[in-house]
């Protein structure tokens, strides 16, 4: 029992962490548009699209990989076994990254003219390449901590760290970068690595008396269970990271061929950089239900309570569903005054409002997708995102140039739809339930009708065109709801029981 509340209460606090976390990142991204402006952020983006795939390839699953041996070495009491899988893992670590790192410095310009489309961004590829290996270290011990369930300490680390790039970006870009794109691009990478290094600085130091107690018998880095974790995993990140730095990199190349494009690097940094994050902020409560359910599936799974499994995916479906059209009414009703307000450009409103619908559908496949995990789909899961992605580059590259953004709105609803699609198959698979289509139509409809009747109210600016609108939604959606018995209090009473009935 014990156990079992300090996984929930761990789970929640993370997922609080990570709420406050991204607001915050939020507030930063609001800052930094006004800075640099929407080209400036799609620069940024690009950037950050090829820093996050050596990051990826440097660090060649790592990070699981430590995590899992540690909590096994943990689990049978052999603190002396943690000690020589973290010096494994560390070494390994730093081989794969040293590696990337070397390669990117020594490719950033090429990079940066072939790849990104603008020299500027050459400095902050290598200053990045630079910080490698100590992002890297950073994720092995990361992975330590969070095996060893010392979740507060990794809860402090991460306040720091996110503290330390704001405050070193902030600085930097009011007394250096000034407007230049890449000046801001360069003031992002330089406060993300110095954060970087003092993260690990802090993680190292609070592992010591972990590592000490360990006593002075050392045992061999276990490299025989380190590579077949790690490799493989190293493949798969690295296959489906690599084609999602190259969705991101043809974007701004490809639109730039439509005849009605006026500045694809703008246009690009306006929907990623300002609208999917509002778009996807909602989903960091969401978040707590799929923490939850990884650990508390696979327990079940792991003796035979199928009844109990079928529950859990039944409930968080319909759960996931109501507050996924709940978000994007919301979002949807409040897009234009939002984006206004934030951004300060109009694009983005239009666009948030655009993109809103597809809310309910995202947040349901991150569920979904945690569900697959705690039932031991992970394999399955990884094929449909590196299918997925490989369709969303085919779409994009021959969409782009025709259609511009419109083909890309096509490419994101077809290739989204199809990995739901195929990932909600593989749960009601693993799982042995059926989605309640009838449930779903019904609570759906009574969306539409909330956002159309919003949809006639006459526009707001500011934080009344936010507010009004989205709470007139959300109450029109409720009370929809609750006439046609699509929601009950029997949802609200299995929220509070899986979260307090192991105490």
């Amino acid at each position: 029992k014990k156990t079992a509340h300090t996984i929930i209460y761990s789970a929640i606090l993370l997922t609080g962490v990570n709420l406050l976390l991204r607001l915050v990142g939020m507030g930063f991204q609001v800052y930094l548009s006004s800075r640099t402006g929407a080209a400036g952020i799609g620069l940024l983006q690009l950037v950050l699209a090829v820093t996050g795939l050596f990051f990826t390839l440097g660090s060649a699953g790592i990070r699981t990989c430590s995590m899992y041996l540690t909590a096994e070495e943990l689990g049978r009491k052999r603190l002396q076994g943690v000690r020589a899988v973290l010096t494994g893992c560390s070494r390994y670590s730093l081989v794969c990254s040293a590696a990337m790192g070397i390669l990117l410095w020594h490719f950033a310009p090429l990079l940066s003219v072939r790849w990104i489309g603008d020299l500027a961004a050459a400095p902050s590829l290598r200053l990045y390449a630079l910080s490698l290996p100590v992002r890297c270290m950073e994720g092995v011990l990361t992975g330590f901590f969070t095996a060893a369930n010392r979740i507060r300490a990794l809860v402090a680390v991460q306040f720091l760290e996110q503290g330390c790039a704001i405050a070193v970006t902030s600085l930097l870009l009011a007394r250096w970068a000034g407007t230049d794109a890449g000046r801001s691009c360069l003031a992002v990478t330089a406060g993300s690595c110095g954060a970087a290094g003092l993260s690990l600085l802090a993680l190292a130091m609070l592992c010591r008396g972990k590592a000490s107690s360990a006593g002075k018998v050392r045992q061999r880095p276990p490299y025989g269970r380190i590579f077949p974790i790690a490799l493989p995993l190293a493949v798969a990140d690295g296959l489906r990271s690599g084609l999602g730095a190259v969705e991101h990199l043809i974007i701004p190349k490809r639109l730039s061929l439509f005849a009605g494009t006026v500045n694809a690097l703008a246009d690009y940094g306006v929907i990623h950089g300002m609208v999917f994050p509002v778009l996807m902020f909602p989903a960091a409560i969401l978040f707590s239900l799929s923490e939850l359910l990884v650990p508390e599936l696979s327990r079940c799974a792991a003796v035979g309570s199928r009844e109990r499994v079928r529950y859990l995916a039944r409930r968080s479906l319909r759960l996931a569903l109501l507050f996924g059209l709940a978000a994007g009414g919301v979002l949807f009703a409040g897009a234009e005054a939002l984006g206004e307000l934030l951004f300060h450009e109009p694009m983005a409103g239009t666009y948030l409002r655009l993109y809103a619908p597809f809310v309910p559908m995202l947040y349901l496949d991150a569920v979904v997708d945690a569900m697959c995990k705690g039932l031991g789909q992970q394999k399955a899961s990884a094929r449909y995102n590196v299918l997925t992605t490989f369709l969303d580059v085919a779409f994009l590259w021959l969409l782009l140039p025709r259609f511009g953004l419109a083909g890309y709105y096509f490419s994101f609803a077809v290739t989204h739809l199809v990995n739901f699609a195929l990932s909600l198959r593989r749960l009601t698979i693993a799982s042995g339930t059926r989605p309640a289509w009838s449930d779903a139509l019904r609570a759906s409809l009574c969306a539409v009708f909330a956002c159309a009747v919003t949809a006639l109210l006459p526009p707001r600016a500011g934080l009344t065109g936010i507010l009004l609108p989205g709470s007139f939604c959300l109450v029109l959606l409720c009370l929809t709801w609750g006439l046609l018995r699509v929601v009950s209090g029997e949802d609200l009473m299995w929220l509070k029981k899986l979260a307090v009935e192991r105490r």
